[in-house]
Formats: C-alpha cells, structure tokens, sequence
C-alpha cells in the first residue's frame, strides 16, 4: 500500500515551548555537558541485572520502561544513572536473544595498514581471526576523516557524502559469521567466530556481526589518527535491511560509535516484538517480520521456541530499549512503508518509545525517524536526503547548527494510541 502523504511531528512539547530563557539556556548547558561519543566499547559492562525464566517474570503487554531498573525498584532519573542501565539492557539482550558479545583484551589485537586496508587479526585461545577492511578517502578537507562504516555495504547514496570530509569503509560480516539472506549457511557452530569461542555455539549472527565490527574499531584504536587518518571520535556505522538490523546492533553495543544511521531494519531490527506480535493477531492482517517470523540465523534459537506467540509479552525489554542503547549517542532510522514486511508501525512505536531516553536527559535532538514511502527497498528517495545529511552533518561534522528534530512518518500513523503502548511508565505496574 502505497501512502501518498507524509507528517512531520515536531518533539518540542507546549511546556518545553514555555520554558523561561533562562531555563532553556540552564537546559543547552546540561545537554553539552553530557557526551556524544566515548573512547571505550562499553561503559555498563559491570551492570548485574535480573535474568529470570519466563516462569518468573511479568507478563508485561505494552512497551517495557526503558528507564525502569531491572529489578523493578524505581528508575533511571540521573545521567550518571544511564551507564548502570544501559549496561543492564546490554546483559538482557544478550541473555534472551542474540547470545554473548565477547570482550576483547587490546593484548589480543594486532592491527596495521597496507596500503588503503586495514588489517586486524584477534587472537583468542591459539586461534586467529583476521579481519580486513578498505578505507575509501574523501577528496576533500584533511585528515583526520570522519569515518562511515556500513554493514556489508552502504546503501546510502553517494550523494549524501558529496563534498564531505568524511571516508567510508565497509564491514565484510562474512569473515566472522558467513550467513547472509542470499547465500546458504554453514551451520551453527562452524563460522570463524566459533573457532575462537568454541562455547559460544548458540550465539546469534547479531552478537558475532557486531564484536566483529567492534574489533575492526580496536583495529583503528590501536593504529591512532596519525596511521589511519581517522578521527576516533566521529564513527559512524549504517546499514539497510538485514544489514539495518546489523548497523543497529553494532552501534547499540559499541559506544566508540557517534552515529547509527539504520536503513528499512524491519522487525528484529528498531521494530518492537510487542507491537509487531499485535499486528500479526489482527484478523485479516498482512504479515510482518515478528519474532516467530524471521531468521534463526540471526537469533538465538531459545528465543523463538521460549517466547513465541503471546509468550513475547514476558520479555523483560522490547527492542525500544536496543535503540535506547544508543543514548547519548545518535541514531537516525529510516523506514519505507511500502514495505509491510518492515513492520514500521511498529518501529513508529519504538522509536518514540526510545525516545523518551533521550528526552529524559535534554538530548532528544540526537534521535530521529524518517519513514517515507514511494522508494524502491534501501534505496534512499531524494526527499529523504536532507534528515540524513542534517545527521551527517551534526554528528560526524560537528555542525552544531543543523536541526536533527526529525519526525516524519504517515499521517496514518497518528492515530496510533501511543500512551496504550508507553503511558504506564513511571507507574507501579503497567
């Protein structure tokens, strides 16, 4: 179904309008104090949450708080709070869904260039996994570059990067996990990565597409600015389709990333399971990607045969809370309804669900959606190009004066009851 028109919703509510001057230059200075990048992969990695059977956990059928302790009591109201939490979801996601993204000593990455290549071998246990990736320069201003790395390929338009400081560098997922859509699996247990991690056999592509991309970023720690050319602080990764999904998961779980641009995710991807799960029960209704409905090449089998069907509702996160992983940091996600498959309904909910993360701490211009339709798949229409520019710009440029309130989606869409999704929050119960 093709929509012809489309709304843009401003995230500036009538009490933020109203605010005094003086409160509102209290709130700028509060928001640049708070980072948009870090130096390391992971901030939360000493988070303990809860991680109970589905036999004792709630049944919980919108949206989960984000900003909720794992073990219910209470919530996330300070920054300074946010690593703890984050950390927290990191844990869950990886215990439910997509298995255990390693960490990696440095003292196990070898890193150098060759020519215009990086290269990064990962010692682990006798084993080397070595990976390879080519930087593309700009041709114009100096290094060190931004870097956009995509996730088997950038389908972003040459054009978005036109006259921009910013090299590009694709992440080939084939040399840690080789399953792709179009090609036929080796199996569970005999990619790359399991060489390495030989316990590690019910992992999800996901976990392992994403420590691989992150070992590509020791890669360029390791060599510095004065070998690679790139400047550390301004990465950005994106991705589309499959690929989307891909972008998502490697910036949700690597904050050395500033800036996630995920393309047409579908379910699995920015998509909540919850809401996806809803559609599917509708009589008559068009199928979209769900958690019974995708690749268990990607996930953890456990999840599809623990939580199918209404059983979803005991999850302990929703995929609100992936995107909310990348707070502080930035995402732009960028949907096409003329693909029902896609489920952008429900990233709709998602993504405004994630949202409120940001809002919490006076930083919601780091987070948009852009869901546009009449565009063949991942392939970007002209009039999707000034958001994604607007967040090139602003997050891997440092233009500080471009506006990333991007929210554009079918008018349609309005009238989803959002508040039945995420209206419990800050509640007893939901």
């Amino acid at each position: 179904m093709t929509l012809m028109l489309m709304a843009a919703f401003s995230t500036h509510s009538a009490a933020e309008e109203l605010l005094p001057v003086k409160d509102k230059a209290a709130k700028a200075t509060k928001a640049k104090k708070i980072p948009l990048v870090y130096q390391v992969e992971n901030t939360g990695a000493s988070a303990k949450p809860v991680l109970s059977a589905i036999d004792k956990t709630p049944k919980i059928e919108p949206l989960t708080d984000p900003l909720q302790w794992s073990n219910g009591k209470g919530r996330v109201k300070k920054f300074s709070d946010w690593s703890r939490r984050r950390g927290e979801i990191a844990k869950e996601i990886q215990h439910y869904e997509i298995g255990t993204k390693p960490a990696v000593d440095p003292s196990c990455i070898s890193a150098s260039m060759e020519d215009n290549t990086l290269l990064v071998a990962v010692t682990i246990g006798g084993e080397t996994l070595n990976l390879k990736a080519t930087i593309k320069y700009p041709s114009v201003g100096k290094p060190p570059y931004a870097l956009m790395i995509g996730t088997s390929h950038i389908s972003l338009p040459p054009a978005v990067f036109a006259d921009r400081p910013i090299a590009t560098m694709v992440f080939s997922e084939r040399q840690v996990n080789n399953y792709s859509q179009f090609g036929k699996p080796s199996g569970r247990g005999n990619y790359e990565f399991d060489r390495l991690y030989p316990d590690l056999k019910e992992n999800g592509a996901y976990s392992e597409w994403a420590w691989g991309l992150s070992r590509l970023i020791d890669g360029l720690q390791q060599l510095g600015p004065e070998v690679t050319k790139i400047d550390l602080s301004h990465i950005g990764v994106t991705g589309c389709s499959y690929a989307g999904k891909m972008a998502l998961f490697c910036g949700a779980f690597d904050e050395r990333i500033a800036l996630v641009i995920a393309q047409e995710p579908g379910g699995g991807g920015a998509a909540a399971w919850r809401y996806s799960q809803w559609i599917n029960s509708q009589p008559g209704a068009e199928a979209v990607e769900s958690l019974d409905k995708t690749d268990y090449n990607w996930f953890k089998e456990s999840l599809r045969d623990t939580y199918p069907g209404d059983k979803v509702f005991y999850l302990p996160y929703d995929h609100h809370e992936l995107v909310a992983m990348v707070c502080p940091r930035a995402i732009l996600m960028l949907g096409n309804p003329d693909y029902v498959w896609l489920a952008d309904p429900s990233a709709y909910v998602s993504m405004n669900g994630a949202i409120k993360v940001w809002e919490q701490f006076g930083i919601d211009d780091r987070i948009g959606y852009s869901i546009v339709a009449e565009h063949g798949h991942c392939q970007l229409p002209e009039k999707q190009y000034p958001e994604v520019m607007a967040f090139i710009d602003k997050f891997l440029l440092g233009k500080e004066d471009v506006d990333t309130h991007v929210r554009i989606a079918p008018p349609s869409y309005s009238s989803i009851d959002l508040n039945k999704w995420m209206g419990w929050w800050g509640k007893k119960k939901p």
